[in-house]
């Protein structure tokens, strides 16, 4: 239940501090004092979009802000949800919108998206406006209030599970079968490359040994004489490197008795020519095994040509993306061959999927059916006292062999205000008085079957006037005295304005540079007074002033 409003620079709203109060409240100001407004402001804490030209002019930003007394213990599992934290006593809701376009949202002083700031919203408040009228023409809707009625909610999500379940898993069945046909067009050519990948039997790395190779074939003369001729400077038996070492070492050791620093000198020549002389040795292996090898040089560059081509072909730069090419093929090639058995495997899903949305649709039918005749029932008996006492309203439901969102139902509302006028669909034949009734019938009717705490009718009167606005009021007075809900009512009609248990009045201050609206709670001479000019116009006449008296002592 809203319990206090905070406005500023909102609009034509400096500041507004105001208190509500449970049961029937009633808002009353001429046209254009800022009742839209004021409605506007809500719509922002529920979620609506933020513009920057609601803020107030000159200033830098407005803030919204509402505090709620929590009725329902239902909303503690939307808070865990949330992650916020609850008290029923009191919940905090704010908005700021500054003037750079950027808007904020708090929940109890913990900042909340948008989405999260609408989930919390459609528990709080439902503002009936005139455009909501429209939702007559919409099947969602009446289908819905069939559902509300028939408190099915479990039966409902159970559906809607079943029924995402079964899209999800069609879309699956169809996509397998479109890559399936695309996969079987094509599958010729599939295995054509991976055939000549496998043949190829690539090995990691290759195609850097294959290359080195080829470098050392193509210049063998020129190794094996580099070879031979350093194989001779370090190991020839007069000039070699090796033998001079060894003669040192010799004329080292000659001296060693005499010149103890001889010896380790000649150790250390010692482990240089062993050095020296392995080298040679596999210098001289090299050299053997250099070999200008045609054969094996054609080979190689055969092979090299094979791998470049492929890589080529394929787009790629080594050896080791061809042989993940190959893994990747010979695993499409593998789904080819046993896509036929997926699908036959998915199909079976689907059709079990199917069969268990279409037999939950068929308990929500069901249910639509009796809740149907409860709707033609209590709208018969609330329209009838509304004035129209030839009403004939009739909830038409036919059923499809195909299920969408929402089931097998499609439901129509079909209306005539004579007692042998044909029945057509509400929305094309109901006046815009008859419209604003059966609006309202319907929110009654929802309303005891719902815990929403609040429920705000923007001029849900439109089109009546007299005693249907008087017994308008009365459905509204007693929707707030039920279940300690909130029910406000913006009005122009006095009769209605009447019935109030609270009247609140909006109105417009002109200054020499400022517009202000603001609204206050009227006391009960303010109220006599405000329903007489509602009755009178401008000009207070002792008349409307007793006629409001007992409009109000009724």
């Amino acid at each position: 239940m809203l319990k206090h409003l905070y406005i500023q620079n909102y609009a034509l709203i400096e500041k507004l501090d105001i208190d509500f109060e449970n049961g029937f409240s009633i808002i009353t100001g001429e046209t254009g004092a800022g009742k839209s407004i004021l409605l506007g402001a809500v719509g922002l804490l529920l979620g609506q979009r933020a513009e920057t030209k609601s803020i107030r002019q000159g200033a830098q930003r407005c803030t919204i802000e509402a505090t709620f007394q929590l009725q329902d213990d239902n909303l503690k599992n939307l808070f865990d949800e949330l992650e916020l934290d609850y008290d029923p006593s009191e919940c905090i809701v704010r908005r700021e919108v500054s003037s750079s376009g950027k808007s904020r949202a708090f929940i109890n002083d913990s900042p909340v998206g948008v989405a999260q700031l609408k989930m919390l919203g459609e528990q709080l408040i439902d503002i009936h406006s005139q455009h909501q009228n429209l939702l007559l023409a919409k099947e969602d809707f009446q289908l819905n209030v069939l559902d509300i009625l028939a408190a099915n909610q479990q039966d409902k999500a159970k559906y809607t599970q079943l029924f995402k379940q079964y899209k999800a898993k069609k879309n699956e069945l169809e996509e397998a079968q479109e890559m399936a046909n695309a996969a079987q067009t094509e599958q010729d050519y599939l295995e054509f490359q991976f055939k000549q990948l496998q043949e190829a039997d690539l090995q990691e790395g290759e195609d850097t040994e294959l290359e080195q190779e080829q470098q050392t074939l193509e210049h063998a003369e020129e190794i094996k004489t580099s070879l031979y001729q350093a194989n001779e400077i370090l190991s020839g038996e007069e000039n070699g490197i090796v033998q001079a070492l060894r003669t040192a070492k010799n004329q080292l050791d000659n001296i060693a008795d005499v010149f103890p620093a001889a010896a380790e000198l000649a150790e250390r020549l010692e482990s240089c020519r062993i050095e020296l002389k392995d080298v040679a040795n596999e210098v001289e292996d090299e050299a053997e095994n250099i070999d200008f090898n045609p054969e094996r040089q054609s080979y190689v560059e055969e092979r090299l040509s094979t791998i470049y081509d492929l890589e080529h072909k394929h787009h790629v730069e080594s050896v080791e993306e061809l042989i993940a090419l190959t893994q990747e093929l010979d695993e499409k090639l593998n789904a080819i061959t046993h896509s036929e058995e997926h699908i036959l495997a998915l199909e079976k899903e689907v059709k079990d999927l199917e069969n268990s949305t279409l037999k939950q649709a068929q308990v929500l039918s069901k249910q639509r059916a009796k809740s149907g005749k409860e709707v033609e029932k209590s709208m018969q008996e609330a329209l009838v006292s509304l004035g129209m006492p030839n009403i004939q309203f009739k909830v038409d439901i036919t059923t499809d062999t195909h299920f969408d969102s929402n089931g097998i139902d499609k439901v129509t509302y079909l209306f005539s205000a004579n007692k042998n006028g044909s029945l057509q669909p509400v929305s094309q034949v109901a006046s815009g008085g008859e419209i604003a009734r059966v609006m309202l019938s319907l929110k009654a009717l929802i309303s005891s079957a719902t815990s929403l705490p609040t429920i705000i009718f923007d001029e849900i009167d439109t089109g009546v006037s007299g005693q249907i606005a008087e017994r308008m009021a009365l459905i509204m007075k007693e929707m707030g005295e039920k279940h300690g809900r909130q029910v406000i009512s913006i009005t122009h009609l006095p009769q209605i304005a009447a019935m109030g248990q609270h009247h609140y009045r909006v109105y417009k201050e002109d200054n020499d540079d400022t517009t202000n609206s603001h609204i206050v709670r009227l006391t009960t001479e303010e109220r006599i007074e405000e329903i007489a000019h509602m009755l009178s116009g401008a000009t207070l006449t002792e008349a409307a002033i007793n006629n409001a008296k007992e409009l109000l002592n009724k």
